[in-house]
């Protein structure tokens, strides 16, 4: 997993709330078996028509929302369903960051084991930040980690809390495996104290 330091990037706003899993990577797409390739189905539903075509008034369909690696949205986004393919999907489209007022648990803590940020504002600030998000020129944010700190160029600054464990292993760019083998002198050694038998025996009994 990629460390994650401090983040600058274009914003794209998605005002909804209680979006939920299944309308950030619809069902009929979970049947890949590897982790990338789930970009191209984000959203699928809202960015396509009822006949596939593209619905050109759909944020990220339009030209100025290309290219952005920041998503600001509604209260209890990721809800519904556990399937950690809601995280693979926005970070294969690009997405390093989503920010809303609050994040269903599941998907919180899949976006932290997969290297996407999750911050919590309050409504009013990621209200303000949708507002200039949609008016003037493409906008820029910079989210620091290690400061906790949202701001841009134009005077937006807002601080943010985080479990300090999730915040160590997203400095860290430690999953499950990289936290595993932090330890792994001390498995070794373990190992060693405990050979495996050369041949173990099952019995089966009636």
């Amino acid at each position: 997993m990629n460390r994650f330091r401090t983040h600058t990037g274009l914003v794209a706003p998605l005002d909804r709330s209680n979006i939920d899993t299944d309308q950030i990577i619809p069902k009929q797409f979970l049947k890949r078996i590897e982790r990338s390739g789930f970009g191209q189905f984000l959203f699928y539903d809202w960015r396509h028509g009822s006949s596939g075509e593209i619905e050109p008034e759909f944020v990220l369909n339009q030209a100025r929302y290309q290219s952005t690696s920041i998503l600001v949205t509604g209260k209890n986004f990721g809800c519904g369903s556990s399937r950690e393919h809601a995280v693979w999907a926005l970070s294969d489209f690009g997405f390093r960051v989503v920010l809303a007022p609050s994040f269903a648990d599941i998907f919180a803590n899949n976006a932290a084991k997969n290297g996407l940020l999750t911050v919590a504002l309050s409504p009013g600030q990621v209200t303000e930040l949708v507002r200039r998000a949609r008016e003037g020129e493409p906008y820029r944010l910079t989210i620091d980690l290690e400061q906790q700190k949202v701001s841009d160029a134009q005077g937006f600054s807002a601080e943010f809390q985080m479990d300090n464990f999730v915040r160590h292993c997203l400095l860290e760019g430690l999953d499950h495996i990289g936290l595993t083998l932090e330890h792994e002198e001390e498995i070794a050694r373990y190992e060693a104290r405990h050979p495996l038998p050369s041949r173990i025996r099952i019995a089966f009994h009636r």
